[in-house]
């Protein structure tokens, strides 16, 4: 893996593995993490007091695989595959991660996530 991609993969590795500690490394104290589905959590103690109410709810990373990841200057990009349980349903979506760093760690991290099923456009849009 490209060493500038270290701190992103770094910081989806720790998900994977419930990894409260291993995320909290990746990540500056004064972060800020932009999730997919809305909620902003500012600083290292929001994300870490976020993981461990969302893995004490029950919630799961059950695979959370890169397939494509990129690096410009202090900023990451990582397209990606993310299978969970939370709330007791499972769910797996496509989407992407943006990440910038300072000093080697995550200041800022947003996700983004696919909202339908992709599929190749032939002149008609699906409804």
């Amino acid at each position: 893996m490209n060493q500038l991609l270290n701190p992103l993969g770094a910081y989806i590795d720790a998900w994977r593995r419930h990894d409260i500690a291993g995320v909290s490394a990746t990540l500056a104290e004064d972060c800020v993490v932009v999730e997919c589905y809305g909620p902003v959590y500012h600083g290292r103690p929001r994300v870490e007091q976020w993981m461990r109410a969302w893995f004490d709810a029950g919630g799961r990373v059950e695979d959370w695989k890169i397939t494509s990841q990129a690096g410009a200057g202090n900023t990451l990009m990582a397209e990606w595959v993310f299978s969970c349980t939370s709330h007791g349903e499972a769910a797996t979506f496509e989407g992407a991660t943006i990440a910038r760093l300072d000093g080697g760690r995550i200041v800022y991290l947003r996700e983004y996530a696919t909202s339908a099923p992709l599929y190749e456009w032939t002149g008609t849009w699906r409804d």
